[in-house]
């Protein structure tokens, strides 16, 4: 038993160096609250953030540009409502054509 603990120690002894650098890289590379690992998963949460930034800053401009071109042309507001909700004038008819595929629907009856 105190041969094994020698042989342990003297381990130990040996590459003291080596081994406070490693378990030194796994708590800041794995384990600390600072480690590589969370700033990876921060960066990627980022770029994530960055990427729906652009979305909204898009989405915000082209809102802006319809909302300034309902502001100027009041036909621009019939034009709208009769593409996005389907209305129309007492005059006309409007077909609505979809090319939406139908679910094709089978039946799984086990025969006995």
């Amino acid at each position: 038993m105190a041969g094994r603990l020698n042989g342990i120690l003297g381990f130990i002894a040996h590459y003291k160096y080596l081994i406070v650098v490693v378990i030194g890289v796994l708590i800041v590379g794995l384990i600390d609250e600072n480690s590589f690992l969370k700033r990876v998963q921060l960066e990627l949460r980022i770029s994530d953030l960055k990427r729906e930034i652009n979305r909204y800053t898009e989405q915000y401009e082209a809102d802006s540009r319809q909302l300034n071109e309902l502001k100027r042309h009041p036909k621009a507001i019939e034009r709208i409502a009769r593409e996005r909700y389907f209305m129309k004038a007492d005059d006309e008819d409007i077909y609505v054509l979809s090319d939406d595929e139908q679910p094709i629907e089978t039946n799984n009856e086990t025969t006995e």
